[in-house]
């Protein structure tokens, strides 16, 4: 008899993260090396829990929904396993769980904190001297994992994002008087989304007339010089920033920083709302700031098909790899050209991306540090190519229902 899976989902929804599981679900149920899935309920806890749904029986249809649906369907955790030369009972704990499942092959889709937890199972198991493999597969809207060209969940993220500030745009500029709006967008260390805000130029509007990425710094006394002069120039000034926008000396421009989370990241808050105040101190005019927030996150009515394929193939690909006895790995995405556009996945060991990140390249930023270059545009406009098809039901957005995550009294 065939050896079972396990796949689960951490980190921060997007988009796409479902697409990579539906990808895993199909690759595993036509598979000839492997038997059942099972699904673990908020990432690598469900594991240590023994919470899990089976998806052996997926059906087509379901596949389908699921691809379409956004966030996390197996639910999601920020669980951090320690070195298992210092605790090592996580993990004996995790390796019993796949031998009572008779486990060949886990499956974890995140972001950078996610692999950090594939390396380490890999080295665990390594040491151990276990045969599963264990496989990564990439998410995250901060597109910033080394190796793969783009991870899934950022260009949806991106579309939406550059949409949402095009109808800001329409918004703003009906008003015959000077304003300043200022859009805070997702992006701790890496600018990558904020970027894509360059998305929403077109023939008439240059908006947004200036983007601050945190991969340089950020100075106040320029940005208030860089607003004046778009004022004068184009009377409706709208600003893209990254939330993780610092100065020379690394402390945030932000109305508040909270304590740092389990991975040491620590929790912005208020980017657009500092420089709100500091616009309407210096300058003057009409101003407000808008914080899109996790509503860039898992806006699947606005995904990219072209994000949703990607994740897919990332995860049905994963699910070959390890049946060609591959492990410690995660697919990644090699670009062959951006027109017309063509990629292949590969994979590339993890330990080569946990705990790392990835910037956009300062050659890809302009001298002034308040906009992006052709180069950046080139990269990232074939990615959001492309319409999902979205289920309705009186109206609204229909997805899979989730009520095994829903918590009830």
């Amino acid at each position: 008899m065939g050896k079972n899976c396990i796949v689960a989902q951490s980190g921060g929804p997007t988009a796409a993260i479902n697409a990579s599981l539906a990808g895993v679900i199909s690759a595993v149920n036509k598979s000839n090396n492997y038997e059942k899935i099972y699904g673990s309920l908020h990432g690598i806890q469900g594991v240590l829990r023994n919470e899990f749904l089976e998806l052996s029986n997926a059906t087509e249809d379901f596949i389908e929904r699921l691809a379409a649906t956004p966030a996390m369907y197996l639910g999601s955790c920020r669980y951090k396993l320690p070195d298992y030369r210092e605790d090592e009972a996580a993990y004996k704990d995790i390796f019993e769980m796949f031998d009572r499942y008779n486990v060949g092959a886990f499956f974890y889709i995140g972001g950078n904190d996610s692999m950090d937890t594939v390396a380490k199972l890999s080295e665990y198991a390594d040491a151990m001297g276990s045969s599963i493999r264990i496989a990564g597969i990439p998410k995250t809207i901060d597109n910033d994992l080394l190796v793969t060209d783009h991870t899934p969940g950022f260009a949806s993220a991106a579309k939406y994002v550059a949409s949402s500030i095009r109808e800001v745009a329409y918004d703003t500029y009906i008003y015959d008087l000077q304003s300043v709006t200022i859009v805070e967008v997702m992006g701790r260390d890496a600018g990558w989304l904020t970027g894509a805000s360059v998305l929403t130029r077109n023939e008439f509007s240059f908006a947004p007339h200036l983007i601050y990425l945190p991969e340089v710094a950020f100075d106040r006394e320029q940005f208030i010089e860089d607003v004046r002069k778009s004022i004068d120039r184009y009377k409706n000034v709208i600003v893209a920033v990254s939330e993780g926008i610092h100065d020379a000396e690394g402390n945030y421009i932000a109305a508040g920083v909270a304590a740092d989370d389990k991975f040491g990241h620590a929790q912005l808050s208020g980017a657009g709302k500092a420089l709100e105040y500091l616009v309407k101190e210096k300058i003057g005019v009409k101003v407000r700031s808008i914080e899109i927030n996790v509503l860039q996150r898992a806006a699947g009515h606005m995904a990219s098909k072209t994000d949703l394929e990607e994740a897919l193939s990332l995860g049905a690909e994963a699910v070959r790899f390890t049946e060609l006895g591959e492990t410690g790995f995660m697919t990644v995405i090699k670009r062959m050209r951006n027109e017309p556009y063509e990629y292949i996945i590969e994979h590339s060991p993890v330990k080569d991306i946990a705990n790392k990140a990835k910037p956009v390249p300062v050659e890809w930023i302009n001298d002034a540090h308040n906009d992006v270059t052709e180069e950046f545009i080139s990269y990232i406009k074939p990615l959001v190519e492309g319409e999902v098809d979205v289920f309705y039901k009186d109206g609204i957005v229909d997805y899979l229902p989730i009520e095994h995550l829903v918590q009830t009294k």
